[in-house]
Protein backbone atom coordinates (compact mmCIF):
# COMPACT_ATOMS: atom_id res chain seq x y z
CA UNK A 1 0.00 0.00 0.00
CA UNK A 2 1.53 3.35 -1.29
CA UNK A 3 1.24 5.87 1.99
CA UNK A 4 0.75 9.71 1.45
CA UNK A 5 4.00 10.41 0.25
CA UNK A 6 4.75 7.40 -2.03
CA UNK A 7 8.24 7.11 -3.02
CA UNK A 8 7.45 5.68 -6.32
CA UNK A 9 4.69 6.76 -8.83
CA UNK A 10 4.29 6.25 -12.36
CA UNK A 11 5.51 9.55 -13.57
CA UNK A 12 8.53 9.27 -11.28
CA UNK A 13 9.03 5.64 -13.06
CA UNK A 14 8.94 7.07 -16.59
CA UNK A 15 10.97 10.03 -15.34
CA UNK A 16 14.06 7.35 -14.22
CA UNK A 17 13.42 5.44 -17.33
CA UNK A 18 14.07 8.22 -19.82
CA UNK A 19 16.98 8.93 -17.13
CA UNK A 20 18.78 5.58 -17.57
CA UNK A 21 18.07 5.88 -21.20
CA UNK A 22 20.49 8.70 -21.30
CA UNK A 23 22.90 6.76 -19.20
CA UNK A 24 22.68 4.07 -22.22
CA UNK A 25 23.33 6.65 -25.19
CA UNK A 26 26.15 8.17 -22.83
CA UNK A 27 27.68 4.36 -22.13
CA UNK A 28 26.92 3.66 -25.80
CA UNK A 29 29.15 5.81 -26.87
CA UNK A 30 31.52 5.11 -24.66
CA UNK A 31 31.56 1.11 -25.69
CA UNK A 32 32.50 2.41 -29.27
CA UNK A 33 35.24 4.86 -27.96
CA UNK A 34 36.66 2.11 -25.56
CA UNK A 35 36.62 -0.37 -28.92
CA UNK A 36 38.72 2.37 -30.89
CA UNK A 37 41.12 3.04 -28.31
CA UNK A 38 41.54 0.94 -25.05
CA UNK A 39 42.39 -2.25 -27.04
CA UNK A 40 42.34 -5.65 -25.15
CA UNK A 41 42.20 -7.38 -22.13
CA UNK A 42 45.53 -10.57 -21.89
CA UNK A 43 43.25 -13.24 -23.12
CA UNK A 44 42.43 -11.41 -26.50
CA UNK A 45 38.43 -9.95 -25.28
CA UNK A 46 38.62 -6.23 -25.94
CA UNK A 47 38.43 -4.12 -22.98
CA UNK A 48 34.79 -2.61 -24.96
CA UNK A 49 33.25 -5.82 -24.11
CA UNK A 50 32.91 -4.62 -20.35
CA UNK A 51 31.14 -1.45 -21.18
CA UNK A 52 29.15 -3.39 -23.34
CA UNK A 53 27.32 -5.40 -20.73
CA UNK A 54 26.98 -2.26 -18.59
CA UNK A 55 25.09 -0.69 -21.67
CA UNK A 56 22.76 -3.58 -22.13
CA UNK A 57 22.36 -3.73 -18.36
CA UNK A 58 21.34 0.04 -18.01
CA UNK A 59 18.87 -0.25 -21.11
CA UNK A 60 17.52 -3.10 -19.36
CA UNK A 61 17.35 -1.51 -16.59
CA UNK A 62 15.64 1.80 -18.42
CA UNK A 63 12.65 -0.82 -20.37
CA UNK A 64 11.88 -1.73 -16.62
CA UNK A 65 11.34 1.29 -15.43
CA UNK A 66 8.83 2.27 -18.21
CA UNK A 67 6.89 -1.13 -18.39
CA UNK A 68 6.84 -2.45 -14.72
CA UNK A 69 4.10 -0.65 -11.87
CA UNK A 70 5.38 1.39 -8.72
CA UNK A 71 3.73 -1.52 -6.77
CA UNK A 72 6.42 -4.15 -5.91
CA UNK A 73 9.39 -2.13 -7.96
CA UNK A 74 12.36 -3.99 -7.14
CA UNK A 75 15.06 -1.20 -8.52
CA UNK A 76 15.22 1.20 -5.75
CA UNK A 77 17.68 2.54 -2.83
CA UNK A 78 17.58 -0.54 0.20
CA UNK A 79 16.11 1.18 3.38
CA UNK A 80 18.89 -0.13 4.99
CA UNK A 81 21.17 1.93 3.15
CA UNK A 82 19.06 5.16 3.96
CA UNK A 83 19.03 4.90 7.45
CA UNK A 84 22.54 4.33 7.26
CA UNK A 85 23.23 6.84 5.29
CA UNK A 86 20.78 9.41 7.41
CA UNK A 87 22.28 8.54 10.45
CA UNK A 88 25.78 9.17 9.92
CA UNK A 89 26.50 11.50 7.06
CA UNK A 90 24.15 13.82 8.50
CA UNK A 91 26.96 13.95 11.33
CA UNK A 92 28.21 17.46 10.45
CA UNK A 93 31.47 16.09 11.79
CA UNK A 94 31.74 13.65 10.33
CA UNK A 95 30.65 15.31 6.72
CA UNK A 96 33.49 17.54 7.23
CA UNK A 97 35.94 15.00 8.15
CA UNK A 98 35.23 13.16 4.89
CA UNK A 99 35.89 16.09 3.17
CA UNK A 100 38.97 16.64 4.18
CA UNK A 101 39.70 12.87 3.64
CA UNK A 102 38.37 13.28 0.20
CA UNK A 103 40.67 15.93 -0.53
CA UNK A 104 43.93 14.31 0.59
CA UNK A 105 42.86 10.94 -1.62
CA UNK A 106 41.84 13.07 -4.37
CA UNK A 107 45.66 14.97 -4.59
CA UNK A 108 47.55 11.43 -3.31
CA UNK A 109 45.47 9.29 -6.12
CA UNK A 110 46.06 11.59 -8.80
CA UNK A 111 47.31 9.63 -11.21
CA UNK A 112 45.02 6.88 -10.96
CA UNK A 113 41.44 8.58 -10.93
CA UNK A 114 42.48 11.13 -13.89
CA UNK A 115 42.67 7.78 -16.09
CA UNK A 116 39.62 8.32 -18.52
CA UNK A 117 38.81 4.52 -17.68
CA UNK A 118 38.56 5.13 -13.89
CA UNK A 119 36.92 8.62 -14.01
CA UNK A 120 34.28 7.50 -16.56
CA UNK A 121 33.62 4.37 -14.04
CA UNK A 122 32.98 7.02 -11.16
CA UNK A 123 30.81 9.11 -13.34
CA UNK A 124 28.75 6.35 -13.47
CA UNK A 125 28.83 5.27 -10.03
CA UNK A 126 27.37 9.10 -9.15
CA UNK A 127 24.98 9.06 -11.57
CA UNK A 128 23.54 5.25 -10.36
CA UNK A 129 23.66 6.79 -6.85
CA UNK A 130 22.06 9.50 -8.09
CA UNK A 131 19.33 7.06 -9.90
CA UNK A 132 18.66 5.22 -7.30
CA UNK A 133 18.61 8.00 -4.50
CA UNK A 134 15.93 9.74 -6.84
CA UNK A 135 13.36 6.46 -6.02
CA UNK A 136 13.24 8.14 -2.54
CA UNK A 137 10.53 11.06 -2.28
CA UNK A 138 12.18 13.04 0.71
CA UNK A 139 15.42 12.75 -1.58
CA UNK A 140 13.39 14.23 -4.87
CA UNK A 141 12.01 16.29 -2.90
CA UNK A 142 15.62 18.32 -2.46
CA UNK A 143 17.03 17.45 -5.48
CA UNK A 144 13.85 18.57 -7.57
CA UNK A 145 13.66 21.75 -6.17
CA UNK A 146 14.27 24.50 -8.52
CA UNK A 147 16.36 26.31 -6.89
CA UNK A 148 18.27 22.88 -5.68
CA UNK A 149 18.41 21.69 -9.43
CA UNK A 150 21.92 24.06 -10.75
CA UNK A 151 23.37 23.04 -7.34
CA UNK A 152 23.45 19.48 -8.10
CA UNK A 153 24.85 20.27 -11.91
CA UNK A 154 27.48 22.59 -10.07
CA UNK A 155 28.72 19.55 -8.22
CA UNK A 156 29.36 17.64 -11.62
CA UNK A 157 30.91 20.85 -13.24
CA UNK A 158 33.19 21.50 -10.48
CA UNK A 159 33.96 17.72 -10.59
CA UNK A 160 34.84 17.72 -14.66
CA UNK A 161 37.15 20.90 -14.32
CA UNK A 162 39.00 19.40 -11.17
CA UNK A 163 39.39 16.27 -13.44
CA UNK A 164 40.88 18.67 -16.35
CA UNK A 165 42.92 20.71 -13.99
CA UNK A 166 44.65 17.39 -12.34
CA UNK A 167 44.55 15.55 -16.44
CA UNK A 168 47.25 18.13 -17.84
CA UNK A 169 48.90 18.90 -14.54
CA UNK A 170 49.72 14.92 -14.26
CA UNK A 171 51.11 15.13 -18.33
CA UNK A 172 52.98 18.42 -17.96
CA UNK A 173 54.48 17.35 -14.54
CA UNK A 174 55.58 14.08 -16.56
CA UNK A 175 56.78 15.75 -19.72
CA UNK A 176 59.10 17.73 -17.07
CA UNK A 177 60.53 15.00 -15.58
CA UNK A 178 61.18 13.57 -18.77
CA UNK A 179 62.65 16.12 -20.74
CA UNK A 180 59.91 16.29 -23.42
CA UNK A 181 57.80 20.06 -24.05
CA UNK A 182 54.83 20.94 -21.88
CA UNK A 183 51.77 20.17 -23.46
CA UNK A 184 51.45 23.98 -24.05
CA UNK A 185 54.04 24.11 -26.35
CA UNK A 186 53.23 21.08 -28.19
CA UNK A 187 49.86 22.42 -28.98
CA UNK A 188 50.30 26.05 -29.49
CA UNK A 189 49.59 26.23 -33.38
CA UNK A 190 48.51 29.96 -34.51
CA UNK A 191 44.18 30.22 -34.17
CA UNK A 192 42.67 33.18 -36.30
CA UNK A 193 39.88 35.04 -33.94
CA UNK A 194 37.89 35.19 -37.60
CA UNK A 195 36.83 32.27 -38.27
CA UNK A 196 38.10 29.88 -35.57
CA UNK A 197 37.42 32.06 -32.27
CA UNK A 198 34.22 33.38 -33.53
CA UNK A 199 32.49 30.66 -34.66
CA UNK A 200 33.42 28.28 -31.48
CA UNK A 201 32.08 31.42 -29.50
CA UNK A 202 28.48 31.13 -31.74
CA UNK A 203 27.83 27.40 -31.22
CA UNK A 204 28.50 27.91 -27.35
CA UNK A 205 26.02 30.84 -27.49
CA UNK A 206 23.15 28.86 -29.13
CA UNK A 207 23.81 25.91 -27.06
CA UNK A 208 23.90 27.85 -23.97
CA UNK A 209 20.61 29.77 -25.19
CA UNK A 210 18.90 26.51 -25.97
CA UNK A 211 19.63 25.14 -22.33
CA UNK A 212 18.39 28.18 -20.72
CA UNK A 213 15.12 28.21 -23.01
CA UNK A 214 14.47 24.36 -21.91
CA UNK A 215 15.50 25.04 -18.28
CA UNK A 216 12.91 27.93 -18.35
CA UNK A 217 10.19 26.04 -19.99
CA UNK A 218 10.75 22.65 -17.90
CA UNK A 219 11.49 24.31 -14.29
CA UNK A 220 8.92 26.37 -12.90
CA UNK A 221 10.60 29.62 -11.14
CA UNK A 222 10.78 28.87 -7.22
CA UNK A 223 8.41 32.14 -6.79
CA UNK A 224 6.62 31.99 -3.07
CA UNK A 225 3.61 33.65 -1.53
CA UNK A 226 3.83 37.34 -0.75
CA UNK A 227 6.02 38.01 2.07
CA UNK A 228 4.89 38.39 5.28
CA UNK A 229 6.12 39.48 8.39
CA UNK A 230 3.49 37.35 10.28
CA UNK A 231 5.19 33.90 8.61
CA UNK A 232 9.00 33.48 7.72
CA UNK A 233 9.97 30.49 5.29
CA UNK A 234 11.47 27.55 7.56
CA UNK A 235 14.00 27.51 6.99
CA UNK A 236 14.98 30.64 5.81
CA UNK A 237 17.70 30.13 3.16
CA UNK A 238 19.94 32.65 1.12
CA UNK A 239 20.64 31.95 -2.31
CA UNK A 240 22.56 29.05 -2.96
CA UNK A 241 26.13 31.35 -3.79
CA UNK A 242 25.61 32.98 -0.56
CA UNK A 243 24.97 29.33 1.40
CA UNK A 244 28.63 29.66 2.65
CA UNK A 245 28.37 32.95 4.10
CA UNK A 246 25.06 31.90 5.82
CA UNK A 247 26.97 28.98 7.09
CA UNK A 248 29.77 30.89 8.83
CA UNK A 249 26.94 32.85 10.22
CA UNK A 250 26.10 29.94 12.67
CA UNK A 251 30.13 30.17 14.12
CA UNK A 252 30.53 33.64 13.93
CA UNK A 253 28.90 36.95 14.70
CA UNK A 254 27.65 39.08 11.77
CA UNK A 255 30.38 41.58 12.05
CA UNK A 256 32.95 38.97 11.63
CA UNK A 257 31.38 36.59 9.52
CA UNK A 258 29.97 39.36 6.69
CA UNK A 259 32.44 41.73 6.97
CA UNK A 260 35.66 40.64 7.95
CA UNK A 261 36.39 37.36 6.52
CA UNK A 262 34.85 38.24 3.63
CA UNK A 263 37.20 41.02 3.06
CA UNK A 264 40.02 39.05 4.13
CA UNK A 265 39.02 36.60 1.22
CA UNK A 266 39.22 39.31 -1.25
CA UNK A 267 42.05 40.81 0.17
CA UNK A 268 44.02 37.36 0.46
CA UNK A 269 42.92 36.71 -3.67
CA UNK A 270 44.52 40.55 -4.38
CA UNK A 271 47.59 39.75 -2.12
CA UNK A 272 48.48 36.28 -3.73
CA UNK A 273 50.46 37.97 -6.82
CA UNK A 274 52.33 40.08 -4.40
CA UNK A 275 53.54 37.05 -1.78
CA UNK A 276 53.83 34.50 -4.42
CA UNK A 277 58.21 34.09 -4.85
CA UNK A 278 57.57 30.99 -6.89
CA UNK A 279 58.54 31.60 -10.57
CA UNK A 280 57.55 27.78 -11.60
CA UNK A 281 54.31 26.69 -12.93
CA UNK A 282 53.09 29.71 -14.11
CA UNK A 283 51.48 29.58 -17.77
CA UNK A 284 50.95 25.93 -17.63
CA UNK A 285 49.29 23.55 -15.80
CA UNK A 286 51.31 21.83 -12.80
CA UNK A 287 51.28 20.32 -9.54
CA UNK A 288 54.52 19.42 -8.37
CA UNK A 289 55.71 22.79 -8.95
CA UNK A 290 53.09 24.64 -7.20
CA UNK A 291 51.96 21.89 -5.17
CA UNK A 292 51.21 24.17 -1.79
CA UNK A 293 49.36 27.13 -3.78
CA UNK A 294 46.85 24.45 -5.29
CA UNK A 295 46.61 22.45 -2.13
CA UNK A 296 45.76 25.18 -0.39
CA UNK A 297 43.43 27.04 -2.97
CA UNK A 298 41.57 23.58 -3.64
CA UNK A 299 41.39 23.70 0.82
CA UNK A 300 39.78 26.93 0.81
CA UNK A 301 37.35 25.88 -2.33
CA UNK A 302 36.24 22.37 -1.56
CA UNK A 303 35.80 21.97 1.86
CA UNK A 304 35.37 25.49 3.08
CA UNK A 305 33.09 26.53 -0.34
CA UNK A 306 31.83 24.36 -2.01
CA UNK A 307 31.08 21.72 0.80
CA UNK A 308 29.37 24.66 2.96
CA UNK A 309 27.23 25.14 -0.06
CA UNK A 310 26.32 21.47 -0.34
CA UNK A 311 25.98 21.42 3.95
CA UNK A 312 23.54 24.44 3.55
CA UNK A 313 21.48 22.86 0.95
CA UNK A 314 21.51 19.42 1.20
CA UNK A 315 21.42 18.86 4.85
CA UNK A 316 20.16 22.02 6.78
CA UNK A 317 16.33 21.74 7.04
CA UNK A 318 13.70 23.42 9.26
CA UNK A 319 14.81 25.17 12.44
CA UNK A 320 18.30 25.17 10.56
CA UNK A 321 18.66 21.42 12.14
CA UNK A 322 20.99 18.56 10.49
CA UNK A 323 18.89 16.46 8.40
CA UNK A 324 20.29 13.04 6.02
CA UNK A 325 19.11 13.33 2.55
CA UNK A 326 16.71 10.68 2.87
CA UNK A 327 15.05 11.58 6.21
CA UNK A 328 12.00 14.05 6.18
CA UNK A 329 12.27 17.60 7.15
CA UNK A 330 9.89 17.82 10.23
CA UNK A 331 9.43 21.41 11.77
CA UNK A 332 8.97 19.93 15.05
CA UNK A 333 12.33 18.51 15.37
CA UNK A 334 13.96 20.20 17.90
CA UNK A 335 17.22 19.52 19.48
CA UNK A 336 18.48 21.34 22.49
CA UNK A 337 21.13 24.28 22.51
CA UNK A 338 23.32 24.15 25.41
CA UNK A 339 26.51 26.31 23.70
CA UNK A 340 28.84 27.93 25.94
CA UNK A 341 31.38 30.20 25.47
CA UNK A 342 35.28 29.37 26.02
CA UNK A 343 35.28 31.95 29.12
CA UNK A 344 32.22 29.45 30.98
CA UNK A 345 34.48 26.26 30.70
CA UNK A 346 37.36 27.85 32.10
CA UNK A 347 35.88 29.46 35.13
CA UNK A 348 33.28 26.22 36.04
CA UNK A 349 35.15 23.34 35.01
CA UNK A 350 38.91 24.42 34.87
CA UNK A 351 38.56 26.96 37.93
CA UNK A 352 36.10 25.02 39.80
CA UNK A 353 33.35 28.51 40.18
CA UNK A 354 29.91 27.53 40.03
CA UNK A 355 27.66 28.06 37.31
CA UNK A 356 26.82 32.17 37.00
CA UNK A 357 29.61 32.99 39.31
CA UNK A 358 33.00 33.89 37.04
CA UNK A 359 34.41 36.95 37.22
CA UNK A 360 32.28 40.60 37.07
CA UNK A 361 35.38 42.32 35.42
CA UNK A 362 34.67 41.76 31.69
CA UNK A 363 38.72 41.40 30.59
CA UNK A 364 39.26 39.18 33.24
CA UNK A 365 36.27 36.83 32.82
CA UNK A 366 37.45 36.65 28.86
CA UNK A 367 41.17 36.76 29.25
CA UNK A 368 40.81 33.12 28.52
CA UNK A 369 40.17 33.56 24.98
CA UNK A 370 41.94 36.82 24.68
CA UNK A 371 45.07 35.31 25.42
CA UNK A 372 44.15 32.24 23.07
CA UNK A 373 43.35 35.09 20.04
CA UNK A 374 46.50 36.80 21.28
CA UNK A 375 48.15 33.62 21.14
CA UNK A 376 46.80 32.20 18.04
CA UNK A 377 47.32 35.41 15.25
CA UNK A 378 51.14 36.76 16.90
CA UNK A 379 52.67 33.71 18.40
CA UNK A 380 51.94 30.68 15.34
CA UNK A 381 53.50 32.89 12.85
CA UNK A 382 56.89 32.98 13.52
CA UNK A 383 56.85 29.47 15.18
CA UNK A 384 55.71 28.34 11.53
CA UNK A 385 58.33 31.05 10.28
CA UNK A 386 60.94 28.92 12.40
CA UNK A 387 59.85 25.42 11.64
CA UNK A 388 57.35 23.59 8.88
CA UNK A 389 57.50 27.08 6.80
CA UNK A 390 61.23 27.92 6.86
CA UNK A 391 61.64 27.65 3.84
CA UNK A 392 58.65 29.91 2.65
CA UNK A 393 60.09 32.74 5.49
CA UNK A 394 63.17 32.82 4.16
CA UNK A 395 62.19 33.00 0.43
CA UNK A 396 59.38 35.27 1.14
CA UNK A 397 61.10 38.12 3.91
CA UNK A 398 59.13 39.01 7.21
CA UNK A 399 56.63 41.22 5.69
CA UNK A 400 55.82 38.98 3.06
CA UNK A 401 55.66 36.04 5.20
CA UNK A 402 53.36 37.73 8.42
CA UNK A 403 51.20 38.41 5.46
CA UNK A 404 51.32 35.22 4.04
CA UNK A 405 51.03 33.37 7.19
CA UNK A 406 47.94 35.59 8.77
CA UNK A 407 46.00 34.06 5.72
CA UNK A 408 46.44 30.87 6.49
CA UNK A 409 45.62 31.50 10.36
CA UNK A 410 42.52 33.17 8.87
CA UNK A 411 41.57 30.55 6.92
CA UNK A 412 42.00 27.87 9.31
CA UNK A 413 40.12 29.73 11.75
CA UNK A 414 36.80 28.37 10.17
CA UNK A 415 36.85 24.75 10.11
CA UNK A 416 38.41 24.86 13.95
CA UNK A 417 35.50 26.71 14.93
CA UNK A 418 33.11 24.61 13.23
CA UNK A 419 34.58 21.59 14.60
CA UNK A 420 34.37 23.06 18.21
CA UNK A 421 31.18 24.27 18.04
CA UNK A 422 29.94 20.40 16.78
CA UNK A 423 32.01 18.24 19.35
CA UNK A 424 32.61 20.61 22.31
CA UNK A 425 29.30 23.17 21.37
CA UNK A 426 31.66 25.77 22.09
CA UNK A 427 29.73 29.36 21.36
CA UNK A 428 32.39 31.94 21.74
CA UNK A 429 35.93 32.08 21.85
CA UNK A 430 36.13 35.83 23.13
CA UNK A 431 32.30 36.23 24.09
CA UNK A 432 31.54 40.40 25.46
CA UNK A 433 27.68 41.11 24.26
CA UNK A 434 28.08 43.83 26.62
CA UNK A 435 29.72 45.34 23.80
CA UNK A 436 28.72 43.73 20.56
CA UNK A 437 31.89 41.96 20.47
CA UNK A 438 32.21 38.36 19.92
CA UNK A 439 34.94 35.96 18.43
Amino acid sequence: MLNSHPDLTASVLIGLGWYYLILFAMNMWWTVRSFKHDGEFRNGVPKAAFWSVVTSLLLMTSAYHFTYPPDGFLIQMPLWFKDFFNAYFSNPVLYFLLTIVGLVFMIAAREWWIKPTVAWTLLNLSLLFMGLSLTDYDFRQIVGKPDNVPIVAMLFIVAFFTWIYFTRAVDNDRRIAEGRPLFEQEDNEKVLVWPDLVYTELICMVVLTAVLIFWGIALQAPLEEPASSMKTPNPSKAPWYFLGLQEMLVYFDPWLAGVVLPSIILGGLIAVPYIDFNKRGNGYYSFRERSFAVTTYLFGFLPLWVALIVLGTFLRGPNWNFFGIYEYWDVHKVEAATNKNLSQFFWENLGGIPKGSGPSDILLRESPGILLVIGYFAALPPLLGLTVLRTYFARMGVIRFLVFSNLILWMAILPIKMLLRWSFSLKYIVGIPEYFFNI
